[in-house]
């Protein structure tokens, strides 16, 4: 990969004009087409022309850039050097900040981008969401513009607020909105202990979990059921741990959703949040998905109803193993085979299109490779005898090769009670092991 930075103005260059989207002359809305990956939304994008793919995070304000691996030339314009810093319990880290970039989203455009650059190779989402990702894509998007976000139907409707006229449909409910710091906020109620405490959670749509709460003994945030520790994801400053456990309810308005999975991330992932106001958490994307949404910032309003999805299980890591790709593997198969395989293998984002014929009825191929990326302490996946590293070849008598990283996660979790055999190739050797799932809650 090669970074061509085009400095045009140095640190204390001063880049005029106003860094807002619009929408070209007369058009009343954008329609984009996105990807619902692990509960994220992911769409395409341009800058300065070239390709990428950003996920949707209200939680942030600008553009972060943090994945160049399969770019060959990049512009990035009017470069100068800064600290950011982000949830993780880790030290903040160096970005480049530039100005003065074309940011493009089909036709809706931005001339005059601020864009964050994080050049560390450790902060990297693709392997985890199985397709690549370059970036994070937040406030601006939103800020002059009421965006309609439909998760049933995978698209985003970009729309002019001179235009837009709001639904009738009395099935849909309107809540204020408050925004501070270039993020939104929303007022919840979330029933722990049998005590109906308000909440003011940060919406978060780069937050593929359902609800994060802060412990605050004195508000009535505390754990109430039995819960188990875990990795809940990675941020800008590293690794975020805590516990998952389960509320009895969560209320948005007037929809209650029972037993509603929750975590409590550690106070020190956390801690320079909880000095900057009266935030108590975070609702991400396992809840947002459940309504289609119309995010009205320039009117600090929120709507929304429910959809296909509300009913819908929460899903827990239930094997204890995180999955992510690892690259790709050599596997050799018979040529009648091969073509069998090949509509599934190619719905992979990273599956290469590389084969060799090895003779006249096997044929070499290159297939993702998909890894055991973390383990939890005392859950089934360790207890069986699994290791960091392992490569997955089959579930349940499943190629993994051939499902996508988040159909393979969700065939590893199952329910209490259910076996899933998994094998898997360390340092040459093939093993199998049997995992017994069980509840997380007794």
């Amino acid at each position: 990969m090669k970074l061509k930075a085009l400095i045009f103005c140095m640190l204390f260059s001063i880049v005029s004009g106003a860094q807002t989207f619009e929408l070209p002359e007369g058009k009343k809305y954008e329609k984009i087409k996105f990807k619902l990956v692990n509960n994220l939304i992911v769409l395409p994008a341009k800058i300065n022309g070239a390709q990428f793919t950003f996920i949707l995070d209200t939680g942030v304000s600008k553009p972060i850039l943090f994945n160049f691996a399969d770019q060959d030339s990049v512009d990035i314009k009017n470069v100068s050097e800064i600290t950011i810093r982000g949830l993780g319990g880790g030290e903040p880290i160096k970005a480049l900040k530039s100005t003065g970039n074309l940011l493009e989203l089909n036709s809706f455009k931005n001339a005059n981008q601020l864009v964050y650059i994080v050049l560390d190779k450790d902060l990297n989402f693709s392997p985890k969401l199985g397709m690549p990702v370059h970036g994070i894509l937040g406030y601006d998007f939103f800020k002059n513009h009421i965006v309609e976000i439909n998760y049933t139907n995978t698209f985003i409707k970009v729309h002019n607020p001179k235009n837009y006229k709001q639904s009738k449909n009395k099935k849909i409910e309107y809540l204020p909105l408050s925004l501070e710091r270039k993020k939104a906020y929303i007022e919840a109620k979330a029933l722990v202990k049998k005590n109906t405490v308000p909440v003011k959670l940060l919406i978060d749509t780069g937050s593929s979990d359902a609800v994060w709460l802060f412990e605050n003994k004195i508000k009535g945030i505390s754990i109430q059921h039995k819960y188990f520790e875990d990795f809940l994801g990675k941020g800008l400053s590293g690794d975020i741990y805590g516990k998952r456990t389960k509320i009895d309810q969560f209320k948005l308005g007037s929809y209650v959703i029972k037993d509603t999975k929750t975590a409590f991330p550690d106070s020190i992932s956390v801690k320079y949040l909880t000095k900057k106001g009266e935030r108590n958490g975070s609702v991400g994307g396992e809840v947002l998905k459940r309504f289609n949404w119309v995010f009205d910032y320039p009117n600090k309003q929120v709507s929304f109803k429910k959809n296909s999805n509300y009913k819908k299980p929460f899903w827990f890591r239930t094997s204890g193993m995180a999955l992510q790709h690892g690259g790709l593997r050599y596997i050799k198969q018979s040529r009648l085979n091969a073509k069998k395989g090949l509509g599934n293998v190619s719905n992979n984002s990273f599956t290469s299109n590389v084969t060799v014929s090895y003779d006249n009825e096997v044929v070499i191929s290159l297939v993702p490779q998909i890894v055991v990326s973390n383990l939890r302490e005392g859950s089934p996946a360790k207890d069986a005898g699994l290791k960091i590293g392992d490569v997955i070849l089959e579930v349940n008598k499943k190629e993994a090769h051939k499902y996508k990283l988040q159909e393979l996660t969700h065939m590893v979790d199952d329910l209490p009670g259910k076996k899933v055999v998994v094998l898997v190739e360390r340092r040459g050797e093939r093993l199998l092991f049997n995992l017994r799932i069980k509840n997380l809650f007794k």
